[in-house]
């Protein structure tokens, strides 16, 4: 492994002095965007408005060593919270190879985004957030972000809206297939012609999140100095819950109570769903099925669309035997991802076990058009059902 790479896999530690930061960003920035790189990536094979965009997009390096920011004003960029957690700047990387530092505007904005002002950022693209666009379900929609492996800004190859905001809910965001990758967050989810349709949050399965263009007027309402104190509070809960999560990732023991204590008060008190998802998926695989079905339930009571978080909560159920409670999630899942395997399998296996016949009939039409060679299988399943599992208890 060269340097680069190791100081790129490695979190810029907060207490690093100023000439390890130096060293750090300088390493960061010739890893990235060589002087060949600065034409934005000739290649791009995008529609020309999609190609566009990567003028509106920057490199940033703050809690995340590596994210993305959008142009949304003249020295004004919007980036995911996650990537700066409760750093007070960001490093912005220019396409001529210089970098500016931009300091990040307080907020007690509880979603995934967070504005940043860059003073004497040069003049170049900026995104236009007055018009708001909402793609429809289906519609192709593209991700602009930091391709490390390109070392540029790159226009990914289209994907399509899955689910749209939820109606009615402030914090919900718009579910898509269009790829994006670690890098990308805070980059910009745009329409074919090139308006800005979302800020790149989260995903995963190919199934992805943005913050739709709309919440940004309520996060510009919310951001400004007399926001400190919640900012920090944010901030601070961000960071706790990744690194606490980080530490446990390929710790095979099951969570102590300490560290599932832990996880609860940074996680849950971010405020932000992808958390949730996180923090539901940690207690799942450590059999604390109560506090991971109550952190997906909060995170779908903030976003009814999310995907990820319904077949988490399918997922705990199931192992605990709460098969009627699990069935409200298997039927939105069959609506929209109907050929899901794990949908398909627990749609059959809950929809007997839980009485909805319905439900087991339609994931069985599903698995004999996706998976014939399992037809046989899952038709005795259904026609001589095994005894229903135990329901188990719910410890939190």
């Amino acid at each position: 492994m060269n340097n680069a790479v190791a100081v790129m896999k490695t979190r810029h530690p907060a207490f690093a002095s100023v000439n390890i930061a130096a060293l750090f960003l300088a390493i960061l920035w010739f890893y990235l965007f060589p002087a060949s790189s600065q034409t934005q990536a000739k290649d791009c094979e995008q529609p020309e408005p999609v190609c566009a965009v990567r003028g509106a997009v920057f490199a940033i390096s703050s809690f995340d060593p590596v994210a993305s920011a959008v142009r949304i004003g003249p020295q004004t960029l919007v980036t995911s919270r996650h990537a700066v957690a409760d750093e007070p700047g960001v490093t912005v990387f220019l396409a001529n190879g210089q970098s500016l530092q931009g300091e990040v505007v307080p907020t007690d904005y509880p979603g995934d985004i967070i504005l940043i002002a860059v003073p004497g950022l040069p003049s170049g693209t900026m995104m236009d957030i007055t018009a708001v666009v909402q793609p429809e379900i289906g519609e192709d929609v593209y991700s602009v972000g930091v391709d490390v492996a390109k070392k540029a800004i790159r226009a990914f190859p289209p994907g399509s809206v899955l689910m749209p905001p939820a109606a009615g809910h402030l914090l919900a965001r718009l579910h898509h297939t269009a790829y994006s990758q670690p890098g990308n967050s805070g980059g910009a989810l745009v329409s074919a012609t090139g308006e800005l349709v979302g800020i790149i949050a989260s995903g995963g399965e190919g199934r992805y999140e943005a913050v739709p263009t709309a919440a940004l007027s309520d996060l510009i309402d919310r951001s400004g100095t007399t926001f400190n104190q919640a900012s920090t509070a944010l901030g601070t809960a961000v960071r706790d819950c990744t690194l606490i999560l980080e530490d446990r990732r390929g710790d095979r023991a099951p969570l102590t109570n300490e560290e599932a204590d832990r996880i609860e008060a940074a996680c849950m008190g971010t405020g932000n769903r992808q958390y949730f998802d996180l923090a539901a998926e940690a207690y799942g695989a450590s059999g604390f099925f109560g506090r991971s079905i109550a952190a997906s339930e909060a995170s779908i009571a903030q976003d009814p669309n999310a995907l990820n978080a319904r077949l988490t909560a399918v997922v705990t159920y199931h192992l605990a035997g709460w098969y009627e409670e699990e069935l409200p999630h298997l039927r939105f899942l069959m609506k929209y991802i109907p050929d899901d395997p794990l949908v398909v399998r627990y749609g059959i296996q809950a929809g007997v076990w839980g009485g909805d016949k319905a439900l087991a009939a339609s994931a069985f039409e599903r698995l004999k058009a996706s998976n014939p060679n399992m037809a046989s299988v899952a038709q005795k399943f259904i026609d001589n059902p095994p005894p229903r599992p135990a329901r188990r208890d719910l410890p939190k």
